[in-house]
């Protein structure tokens, strides 16, 4: 496996991703979750979608956005039929270590406060809530902010 930026030529394939990945979300709540809506495209041209592949095939990916005093994950995406591997868990260590990579003394990240699963993986992950508050695209939805404090890297430059 391995991961890679994403390119102009990868679009359909990160849309499609991500509509399957959140599928069952878009199903439960009756209206899709904001990555499903994202056009990606600009983000691709950014450098802030990174796809992890098995063999060749994107399974997830990775949408981050850099701030200020943050790495900011704005979507994590897995292939249904690959849900339940770790793969969850590895994209969040590449984001962390593209936190320290950036200088970053945090990541961030929020979620909708109805993706109960995904709150216990970030918390699992070592993420803490420290927020909620309405969703102002979505009227009726309450955001969870996340974050989880990322420590310098200490090895020789």
């Amino acid at each position: 496996m391995r991961m890679r930026p994403a390119a102009p030529g990868d679009l359909a394939v990160v849309a499609k991703l991500t509509t399957r990945a959140y599928a069952p979300y878009t199903e439960a709540f009756g209206s899709p979750p904001i990555p499903v809506t994202e056009d990606y495209a600009p983000r691709i041209r950014a450098g802030e979608v990174w796809l992890l592949e098995d063999s060749g095939a994107a399974i997830g990916l990775l949408v981050l956005e850099d701030k200020a005093e943050s790495l900011e994950i704005f979507s994590v995406a897995i292939l249904p039929e690959r849900q339940g591997e770790g793969l969850g868990r590895r994209l969040l260590q590449f984001a962390e270590e593209q936190a320290v990579q950036r200088g970053r003394g945090k990541l961030t990240l929020y979620t909708n406060a109805m993706m109960v699963e995904n709150i216990e993986l970030y918390r699992r992950a070592g993420f803490e809530e420290y927020r909620r508050r309405p969703n102002p695209l979505r009227a009726g939805w309450t955001i969870v902010d996340m974050q989880k404090p990322i420590a310098p890297s200490t090895s020789p430059i």
